[in-house]
């Protein structure tokens, strides 16, 4: 009886390949078990038929059957196994914890589910304290590789052999099992999963470092950069207190100055007009007095004594005519005099204001180069490649997409996707010219429309002295003077595309409130040569800060 009851140990029931027990077991002639599918499908994807224990090799695939006698043996063994546990965790499940929500229950409970203590990753299987036992003391058992508790064990499993996930394949960066070592990625790059868990670690670790440190830099370029912006902040205020201290007193000065040379002309009104009143006031008193003489003459009836007293009384009278005297007011134009001399001071300040800021964004200057795949065939590019003209013969050159065909134009080789440059371009002596920057996407094969919302920002000069900046709508620009170098300066994160007259220190016009999305390039069209009198070129100057 005690025989009849000996079961063996699990070590017999295991099959070397999945290293789990047999199931369907068959054994090849050289007296090795086998579970069926699982020789079957090693055979299937290897290159000899060959006993996988032994090596011992087979002309022929053996037909292979199931060996009924450890088949029964395995249906024992696992009907003795499942008694035992099953013993085992009524026994025990008082002492262990009840799987709770949110917890990993044991697989192998059939009533009252424990709380997992382990999972099997070979066995796809979570385990409580009890089932757990046979991983602990069956010498096969041990050598499967235990974890702390985990859900979702099938993800585990290779969809493609259901097999366990075992390996790395470093050059396809995916988890793979030993069939899919010796199939599709047969040829990689493939190491245990340890190995390539460090591997990735150590790589993540440099690759978040180097982040982190770029991130590091950034914070102190950000930080240095509101340090420059508080920087030219203090030095903008400085010099607009400054600029408008002066203009301020300038308007007090002047508005005092106005007041007193009103009231001192309007005091030499006063004096003036006293002054013909006193002496119009005497005469007054001495023509009363001859009146009064007149009026005694008059009582005597002696005619000849009348007419020789009246000859008498007609000697020395007032002789001065009045006719033409008046007051007249000496105010007018005084305030206008005034103002005009308050515009002068305010242009004054002004010119220093813009003098100041052409050297700021002079400090931005780049090296300008026209490229000649997107010059119009009737452009001539000299000087080292830095002067832009109009030619008469108009070129045979290859009609690449980059190339303007109806408008002569070229570009800048450098673009601009963010910060600021500024670049200048003598157009002394010429008649016509546009200048400005376009955005990478311009059309360049037919009729540009001019403006911001098609992607240009330029201005012109047609007819010698009609200066335009072709904004939307467009402005007619008044100049003090022609401009015999041009400057270009671009912010793209402000938006800001200005214009200066170099020479003179001053502002020619500012697109303001721009929206840049794309590369920007300067644009250089030196116009035609307009019967001789626009023969000049463009000149792309090197930036000299006044």
């Amino acid at each position: 009886m005690a025989a009849a009851n000996y079961v063996p140990s699990e070590d017999r029931f295991l099959c070397s390949i999945c290293l789990d027990v047999f199931t369907d077991p068959v054994t090849t002639s050289c007296g090795h078990n086998f579970c069926k599918d699982c020789i079957t499908e090693h055979w299937d994807i290897s290159d000899r038929c060959q006993c996988p224990m032994c090596k011992e090799a087979f002309n022929t695939r053996p037909d292979l059957r199931v060996n009924t006698f450890i088949s029964e043996m395995v249906a024992q063994f696992r009907q003795s196994a499942q008694q035992k546990a099953s013993s085992s965790s009524s026994s025990s499940s008082s002492k262990q914890q009840v799987f709770k929500p949110g917890e990993v229950p044991c697989d192998v409970c059939t009533e009252t589910k424990l709380k997992a203590l382990k999972s099997c990753l070979v066995c796809l299987t979570s385990y409580c304290e009890t089932h757990l036992e046979p991983h602990l003391t069956a010498s096969s058992l041990k050598r499967h590789q235990l974890i702390d508790p985990v859900e979702n064990l099938e993800d585990r499993m290779c969809p493609k052999h259901d097999k366990p996930l075992e390996l790395f394949c470093k050059t396809d960066q995916t988890c793979v099992c030993m069939l899919c070592h010796v199939s599709d990625h047969k040829m990689h790059d493939v190491v245990p999963l340890k190995e390539g868990y460090e591997g990735e670690k150590a790589e993540l670790e440099t690759e978040i470092q180097q982040m982190i440190q770029k991130r590091q830099l950034k914070v102190e370029e950000i930080k240095h950069s509101v340090d420059l912006s508080k920087e030219e902040a203090d030095r903008e205020v400085a010099e607009g207190v400054q600029v408008f201290t002066a203009l301020k007193e300038s308007v007090e000065r002047g508005q005092a100055n106005l007041i007193n040379t009103i009231k001192e002309k309007q005091k030499t009104t006063e004096n003036q007009a006293e002054d013909l009143i006193k002496e119009l006031e005497q005469e007054i008193s001495e023509l009363k007095k001859r009146s009064s003489e007149v009026e005694q003459v008059t009582d005597s009836e002696d005619h000849l004594d009348l007419l020789q007293r009246f000859m008498s009384l007609k000697v020395a009278p007032p002789t001065k005519d009045w006719t033409e005297v008046s007051i007249h007011s000496s105010h007018e134009g005084t305030v206008v005099r005034a103002v005009l001399q308050l515009e002068e001071t305010f242009s004054k300040e002004m010119k220093k204001l813009i003098e100041g800021e052409l050297k700021r964004v002079q400090k931005y200057a780049v090296d300008v180069t026209p490229d000649p795949d997107t010059a119009h065939p009737n452009l001539i590019l000299s000087g080292g490649g830095k002067q832009v003209s109009h030619g008469d013969v108009k070129k045979n050159l290859p009609d690449n997409p980059e190339r303007f065909s109806n408008h002569l134009c070229v570009l800048g080789k450098q673009s601009f996707s963010s910060g600021r440059f500024y670049f200048e371009v003598q157009v002394k002596g010429k008649t016509i010219w546009t200048l400005g920057v376009v955005r990478e996407s311009i059309n360049r094969k037919r009729v540009i429309s001019m403006g911001p919302q098609w992607g240009n920002w330029t201005i012109w000069l047609r007819n010698g002295n009609e200066y335009k900046a072709l904004d939307s709508p467009i402005v007619l620009l008044s100049l003090k003077s022609q401009p015999q170098k041009v400057g270009v300066f671009v912010d793209y994160e402000e938006g800001l595309v200005s214009f200066y007259d170099v020479d003179a220190a001053a502002l020619i016009y500012s697109f303001t409130g721009c929206s840049f999305t794309e590369k920007l390039y300067p644009l250089f069209n030196p116009g035609s040569i307009d019967d001789g009198e626009n023969s000049s070129p463009l000149i792309i100057s090197p930036v000299r800060v006044n």
